[in-house]
């Protein structure tokens, strides 16, 4: 599998605000170069704080690429997957539509309950790990379900997790030209951090749009 991780941030690396307040950080072009990403995608993975927070559909946008998909014997929409240890998405949640597959990851530490009224909402339970989703386990299941090219956009606690597990294989970022601060916003990679054998990325790319930057990573 292919693990794809896009984002968008502020020039100090913030996501959002220090209240979890989704910001406008990219335009026109940037929405357009994302809706791109999705329609190339198989799957498209965030973390249940991105879904708690902003309640995404994280389907194609753009008509032209669904038919295109479509022509393609794709999916109009690429699956919709969640990283989501305790199983606390909401039932009603946006990407439990109709739209397209849903794929929950769950530890086995999520109730049972919960896991029950998300099946019934129409979400497919993949558990993998104790206490915490074990990535690489999940995605191999993913994997073997014919997902071969994932995008994750985030937020920063999954990123981390994603690059702690050696599983990352392209990085795109956005850097737009505001400044959020706050050391309580969340930022690109959270989670516990790293304090050795950090990441190393090859920058291969470097493209203007709307009034800020993408850098294109791969990992060495």
């Amino acid at each position: 599998m292919e693990v794809v991780v896009n984002a968008a941030t502020s020039v100090d690396g913030k996501l959002s605000t220090r209240e979890r307040r989704q910001v406008r950080i990219s335009g026109e072009g940037d929405f357009d170069r994302v809706d791109r990403l999705r329609a190339a995608a198989d799957a498209v993975l965030v973390g249940v704080g991105t879904v708690l927070a902003d309640d995404p559909h994280l389907g194609v946008k753009s008509e032209d690429r669904r038919v295109e998909r479509l022509r393609n014997g794709r999916p109009a929409n690429p699956a919709r997957v969640v990283a989501d240890s305790r199983a606390r998405t909401p039932p009603d949640a946006t990407l439990l539509d109709d739209d397209a597959d849903t794929y929950l990851l769950v530890s086995a530490a999520a109730p049972e309950r919960r896991r029950d009224s998300l099946r019934e909402a129409g979400a497919t339970i993949v558990e993998a790990g104790e206490d915490r989703v074990d990535l690489t386990a999940a995605l191999d299941e993913l994997e073997a379900d014919g997902v071969a090219r994932l995008l994750a956009e985030g937020g920063g606690e999954l990123i981390y997790s994603l690059f702690d597990a050696g599983l990352v294989d392209e990085l795109s970022v956005f850097v737009g030209s505001l400044v959020i601060g706050g050391r309580e916003a969340p930022t690109l990679v959270d989670g516990e951090g790293f304090v050795a054998d950090f990441p190393a990325l090859d920058l291969v790319d470097v493209d203007r749009v709307d009034d800020g930057v993408v850098l294109h990573y791969r990992p060495t």
